[in-house]
């Protein structure tokens, strides 16, 4: 969340900020709050202060009368006291219900405008592929190797869930080891997360861990979510915490499950494996000082890069508009691959994100740093960037790399751990 002081200081920053992003929040009335909220806080302060005058006199009260007097008038104290702080109380909830509500402050060069605004600012280096052939999609590519079961997912799990099978496990398990060694050799840290986090570190992220809007699993009975990402789940692991200034910048990726509704998702270019509920990822996060964020945000950015171009995935890198930024983003980058089955002749496709969050989930879960021989913490920055959502790149390497056979390349960077430079369509009855 952003600090209260900044929103007092400058309400109009606040309001035109949340106005750019799409977001409607009175502003005026949480000021109106804070203020209310501050004089109720005094006046707390002043009637405990008289109370504690009044218990301290009692003793020397001159008569019985005086006494009970004194008795008297700090029992009155003391519930107005409790009356002002219960009011106090109150006011607070609703400001921070507020505060939930409004979005991380903006970068000044991020595109202004909904989702049409968002700006491509570079491509990868593999081309986009051209075909002399019909090519398949990858539901129809993975039946034919079968690789991927859709029914076999939905008579265990419901629509949405599947099963990897055969070369698309390989591939599953290549690519989060490929991924993971990749970061682990410039300074990440690797960790493997829990798949279900409490509603408090949900919220503290910046996702609605409950509610009739939300896209989060969670568990009947239990304070517990499903994770959406290992974002969640790696924010969280430093909640409370206090880190030293030399500890940072901290890398680390993440390797995790995640849940997701996709409530409201359908059409051709959801299909198959690009909307599912459950996939596996691999994710970077990055704990920072405030003046490092920014350079932090674009290595992500390169990292990413260089993971899709060691895939040999076309791509473009787009810097997302204010209207289309989640609201801890400060800024987000997304890198669109290139998918030939998806909508009709192809389109591109969101494989991975990176934000930076600044101080606004730090706020939220507080996550600070010191800085040796200095009083006092600071609120660190955050950042995160998907590494391989393992979904969306199955469907990038199978539809770009397919041959007129049938035939599935595997990228160069993957055959180690495949086993195999080319996942070989399987033979006809008459070529047997």
């Amino acid at each position: 969340m952003l600090d209260r002081k900044l929103i007092l200081e400058d309400p109009e920053r606040v309001r035109r900020n949340c106005e750019l992003r799409g977001v409607q929040v009175d502003v005026s009335r949480l000021v109106d709050l804070e203020q209310r909220r501050r004089e109720k806080l005094r006046e707390a302060e002043e009637l405990n202060r008289q109370a504690n005058a009044t218990s301290k006199s009692i003793g020397k009260a001159s008569s019985p009368e005086e006494r009970e007097q004194l008795k008297e008038l700090g029992r009155q104290l003391r519930e107005q006291k409790e009356a002002a702080q219960a009011e106090h109380d109150a006011l607070e909830q609703e400001i921070v219900g507020l505060l939930m509500q409004i979005p991380n402050l903006t970068h000044p060069q991020a595109p202004v405008g909904g989702e049409e605004a968002s700006r491509e600012v570079g491509r990868g280096k593999t081309p986009v592929p051209t075909f002399d052939f019909p090519p398949r999609d990858h539901v129809e590519l993975g039946a034919l190797h079968d690789m991927i079961d859709f029914e076999g997912g939905a008579r265990v799990a419901g629509s949405g869930f599947y099963f990897l099978k055969n070369d698309a496990v390989l591939l599953d398990l290549a690519l989060q080891q490929f991924a993971t060694r990749f970061l682990v050799e410039r300074g990440f840290v690797p960790v493997t997360t829990p798949d279900v986090a409490h509603s408090a570190i949900l919220q503290g992220i910046g996702f609605m861990p409950r509610g009739p809007e939300t896209q989060i699993y969670s568990i009947e009975n239990t304070d517990l979510n499903l994770v959406a990402t290992a974002e969640i789940t790696l924010g969280g692991l430093m909640a409370g915490q206090v880190l030293d200034a030399e500890q940072l910048p901290l890398r680390m990726v993440g390797i995790s499950h995640c849940f997701r509704t996709e409530a409201g998702a359908a059409g051709r270019a959801s299909k198959g494996l690009y909307r599912v509920h459950q996939f596996t990822k691999v994710e970077m996060f990055a704990f920072t000082l405030p003046d490092q964020s920014d350079a932090m945000h674009e290595e992500l950015r390169q990292w990413e890069c260089e993971l899709f171009d060691a895939l040999e995935i076309p791509y473009r890198v787009i810097d997302t508009a204010t209207g289309d930024l989640g609201g801890p983003a400060y800024r987000k980058y997304d890198l669109e691959a290139w998918m030939p089955g998806r909508g009709e002749g192809g389109q591109w496709g969101e494989v991975t994100s990176t934000s930076n969050c600044t101080d606004y989930q730090a706020r939220r879960l507080n996550i600070r740093y010191k800085i040796k021989g200095e009083k006092g913490t600071h609120l660190v920055h955050t950042l995160n960037g998907t590494a391989v959502a393992i979904s969306r790149a199955l469907i990038a390497i199978m539809e770009n790399n397919q041959l007129a056979d049938g035939s599935i390349r595997v990228p160069v960077a993957l055959q180690p751990w495949v086993g195999k430079e080319v996942i070989e369509a399987p033979r006809t009855a008459d070529e047997n």
